[in-house]
């Protein structure tokens, strides 16, 4: 029931997502490189939720490279309205700017390109670190040790939410890349014993990648013996659980700058045990064959 209700929920904010966009404008024609991307696109950058921290980036991004005194604005949309709309835009050779990251699976399925950010409003890259709440390495110390240990690369993330973007499950697009890469995962498990029906908690937020890597991450604490509940959340709530001892743990943080608000907020309340991935990266993206615009301030 829950399942058929969150897809309700995600079909009614697509629907809204898509009018919204569609609302502000005609349809558009393919990219001119001889003429204003902004006159193209309505002066639309194309967003997702806006609770999320690289739409704050975003609308700095936009103070800093005087984008507000030229028509442009942010459009709110969601992650899943984004990328369909992205997608539409490619496939009929039209301009699109979108706020973009990776890892994620549409760098893997399109060509895309970062817009050069010279004044740095996005920062460099970035890592995402797992944080566990305080007390846990005392209470589980066979989860703590493997969530201590677990790291992997971008691509290898990107396997993952390519085959859940695809339509499989992402337990078993986990499973998947689990038993394909059974070696580095058993330097994740190598010499923790088994324990015998304790329940671990872990939050993440709904984005591709961290559906991805707290999916993993789930799986592997479930051959070690544990009773796995996984609960996706916004941001805020997000390290509000594990600062206030509701979940466990997390491996979706990313910093220093996505997620540095909640890091400063809360610090002192949770345990960071590091970066899991490196070469994260936010900041506004465009499809390759935008030729003609190459950064943030080429949007003026």
């Amino acid at each position: 029931m829950r399942k058929n209700h969150n897809k309700f929920l995600l079909a009614i904010a697509m629907f809204f997502s898509v009018i919204l966009l569609s609302g502000c404008g005609t349809k558009l024609a393919a990219y001119n490189p001889h003429e204003s991307v902004g006159k193209q696109i309505n002066y639309t950058i194309t967003g997702i939720e806006a609770g999320a921290g690289i739409m704050s980036s975003t609308q700095n991004a936009m103070k800093a490279y005087g984008l507000n005194n030229d028509k442009w604005q942010l459009q709110t949309s969601s992650t899943a309205a984004m990328t369909s709309t992205l997608g539409k835009s490619i496939k009929n050779h039209q301009p699109i700017v979108v706020t973009g990251w990776t890892p994620h699976w549409m760098f893997t399925k399109y060509n895309l390109k970062f817009l050069k950010d010279p004044k740095n409003v996005y920062g460099k890259a970035e890592d995402i670190h797992t944080i566990v709440r305080k007390g846990l390495k005392k209470d589980k110390p066979e989860a703590y040790e493997m969530l201590n240990r677990f790291n992997w690369k971008p691509a290898q993330m990107a396997d993952v939410m390519l085959k859940v973007n695809k339509g499989e499950d992402p337990h078993k697009a986990a499973n998947d890349w689990i038993k394909a890469n059974q070696k580095q995962v058993d330097t994740w498990t190598k010499g923790i014993k088994h324990v015998h029906g304790q329940s671990i908690k872990l939050t993440y937020v709904a984005w591709d990648s961290e559906i991805a890597s707290t999916n993993v991450v789930a799986n592997v604490l479930r051959s070690l013996g544990y009773k796995v509940d996984i609960q996706a959340m916004e941001v805020q709530p997000l390290w509000a659980s594990i600062a206030t001892n509701a979940a466990d743990g997390m491996v979706s943080a990313w910093l220093p700058t996505t997620q540095g608000l909640y890091y400063k907020d809360y610090k002192g309340k949770f345990v960071d045990l590091g970066a899991n991935l490196h070469g994260a990266r936010v900041g506004l993206a465009v499809p390759t064959y935008m030729k003609n615009v190459n950064s943030i301030g080429d949007l003026k």
